[in-house]
């Protein structure tokens, strides 16, 4: 790549979640709807409405787009702007039937905030509606682009040189790029040791992203057979609105004024107009990039094939557009899109925004759809240094969330985390071991893959770095390809996404030391999670036990039958009351709790194994300092969503 000196990092933001309210004027289930995601100057003018089972607005257009006009004139009772006279009467069009079973509606001009949140309301006290929320805006977020760096000659010696974030996290130091200071590397994904027993052969993963541009290092052989799912001309960047065939990525620049947020457009101080990105193109490199070619540098699943599908352009793009996308990657219909001919069985989406995610969210039920079908969907966490429960999808059910570590094992200063993140994988710490500040390490701060050279439209290929969660999400996808192949070809039955996950979380590799904020369960390890698949557990508990933090709840727990997950806490001389806690989800899991080393079935200080449920404590009302280990047993039966919680009183 051309590195240019630039601050923005490419996780496309879909602000989507949102807070549930309910309104209705009815009896019966009220309606929820999503406001806590209106958050762009422009404006909105689409609506997504989901209208009941068994009513006419879920089955007539006319009837749906009659009920949006019904909302509007009630909001005009209570909204200037919306008044006819000074700004012209609003109305109503019908747009789309969305893949989810959503009805996406247009206004005839973009409402403010304030009128936005009046006809959100005014559409949930309709008894017909089951959720509502605006169709909003997808666009870059704050991944970093490594900076002031000379451009290489690719061969496959780059990867000795540049990625160490396919290497063991084992501590051997590593001087990267032209750094002049090595690192003792302990971020790493374990990839290399994962090739010798897969290389994603036989396994689609689908990138949803900016598309796809061509490249010597890329397998595109399934371009053409992806889909730009954008349908807003301004934001495809086409002449006319509408999807076209094909994932590629023509750019998605913003250094033109009809970008500018004055003109209507997204550009302004939080985001600078910028070259394009070719996010979709470095994401697939991680994925999928060629490897043992004598080109360039290595990918996660080098045999798997990316179905690139586009759905970020100028700007970024609309939810309504992404949640579609996601249905027809997974092998679902679409209606004016050809099927997929290919669908995936893993789904990688770099993107994330503002807003919970909940059940009834458009993004939320097009990702239960997905998984349904069997597809497991990856997604990064975010890069706001925030809780991740606050952003989408990185909170939606079912999908896999992944926090950023940098070379040192180290939380990246700028990752979301929290309980809804499931994993950490490599995604560049940008400063000199990982701090949040400093002078930008050149190299070992940066994740490494394809890029392209153009400013605007395509240009030669090339590579570069990238740090943030966008760039740790695919590190996990490749890793699920891996496993696939492998079940696959062991001649073992393929595992449920359910499964996958319980193999990821319980084969990560511990922290070096305790995260300053909660990233999941550890540093994603490709070569112990397939070894878990393939039914082989050679890990250590104890060594690997997944650190917990005093009081602070880790969700989203699970495995198959069988699966073993340990856990550990420092507690302190002095401490009282050490309780842990498992609680909620399905299943019926056993713990053993032990003091100074891994707790077994066979050996342990404690234990609670009430029958059928998950709820099990052990307390311990003067424990002896140290690291106490708690491991929690599936059984015979498969677990999911189970909450682990060791807490204690400080001295």
């Amino acid at each position: 790549m051309v590195i240019r000196n630039s601050a923005r990092a490419l996780v496309a933001s879909l602000v989507l979640g949102f807070a549930p309210v309910a309104f209705c004027a009815s009896a019966g289930t009220p309606a929820t709807f999503n406001v806590s995601n209106l958050h762009s100057p422009g404006g909105y003018d689409g609506f997504i409405v989901t209208y009941r089972d068994g009513t006419r607005e879920r089955t007539s257009p006319a009837a749906a787009t009659q009920a949006v006009s019904a909302a509007l004139s009630r909001a005009s009772a209570t909204s200037a702007q919306l008044r006819a006279g000074k700004s012209g009467a609003v109305l109503a069009t019908y747009s789309r039937k969305l893949a989810t079973g959503a009805d996406l509606v247009r206004t005839s001009r973009k409402l403010s905030h304030d009128d936005a949140v009046a006809l959100i309301r005014q559409i949930a006290s309709n008894p017909a509606v089951s959720h509502v929320q605006a169709d909003v805006i997808m666009r870059a977020g704050d991944d970093v682009r490594a900076t002031d760096v000379t451009p290489f000659v690719p061969n496959d010696a780059n990867y000795a040189k540049y990625q160490w974030h396919l290497r063991p996290a084992n501590g051997t130091p590593e001087t990267i790029g032209g750094d002049t200071v090595a690192y003792a590397n302990r971020g790493g994904a374990n990839v290399a040791n994962a090739w010798n027993l897969s290389d994603g052969n036989g396994v689609v993963v689908a990138v949803l992203d900016t598309g796809i541009t061509q490249h010597p290092d890329l397998d595109t052989s399934l371009a053409d057979a992806g889909y730009d799912f954008i349908t807003d001309a301004f934001y495809s960047g086409r002449s006319t609105d509408g999807r076209v065939p094909g994932g590629w990525d023509p750019g998605d620049w913003t250094t033109e004024d009809k970008y500018l947020a004055v003109n209507g457009g997204c550009a302004d101080d939080d985001h600078p107009q910028e070259d394009s990105s070719w996010h979709g193109t470095h994401v697939s490199g991680t994925v999928a990039e060629l490897t043992n070619n004598t080109t360039g540098m290595a990918g996660t699943a080098y045999k798997a094939k990316v179905l690139p599908v586009r759905v970020l352009g100028h700007c970024g793009g609309l939810s309504s557009d992404i949640a579609d996308a996601i249905v027809w990657a997974s092998g679902g219909h679409v209606d004016g899109v050809p099927d997929n001919t290919h669908p995936a069985q893993v789904i990688n989406m770099s993107l994330g925004g503002e807003g919970a995610c909940v059940d009834d969210d458009v993004t939320a039920d097009a990702i239960t759809m997905a998984i349904s079908r069997g597809t497991t969907v990856v997604v990064s966490a975010g890069n706001s240094d925030d809780d991740a429960a606050n952003y989408s999808p990185a909170s939606c059910p079912g999908a896999i969330t992944v926090a950023s570590n940098g070379i040192t094992g180290k939380r990246a200063y700028y990752s979301n985390y929290g309980s809804t993140v499931a994993l950490s994988a490599p995604g560049g710490g940008i400063y000199p071991n990982d701090a949040s500040s400093g002078t930008s390490t050149p190299y070992a701060g940066f994740v490494w893959q394809a890029l392209n050279a153009g400013a605007h439209e395509p240009g030669a290929a090339t590579y570069g770095g990238y740090a943030g969660t966008s760039q740790a999400a695919p590190h996990v996808s490749g890793t699920v390809a891996l496993m696939l192949a492998a079940v696959k070809g062991a001649n073992l039955p393929t595992p449920t996404p359910a499964q996958i996950r319980g193999y990821l979380v319980s084969t990560t590799k511990s922290f070096p030391s305790t995260p300053d904020e909660p990233i999941g369960t550890g540093i994603v390890d490709a070569y112990a999670a397939i070894d878990k698949a393939l039914g082989n557990d050679t890990g250590n508990p104890g060594d690997d036990a997944v650190v917990l933090t005093n009081g602070a709840a880790l969700t989203g727990q699970g495995g198959a039958p069988g699966t073993t997950i340990a856990y550990k806490i420092d507690v302190p001389t002095g401490a009282r009351n050490l309780a842990f806690r498992t609680y909620g989800g399905s299943g019926d899991v056993t713990i053993y709790v032990k003091n100074g080393g891994a707790a077994t079935s066979a050996a342990y200080d404690f234990t609670s194994a009430r029958p059928s449920i998950n709820s099990e404590t052990v307390t311990v009302a003067k424990p002896a300092a140290g690291t106490w280990y708690v491991t929690v047993d599936a059984g015979t039966k498969a677990f999911a969503n189970v909450t682990v919680l060791a807490s204690f009183t400080k001295p």
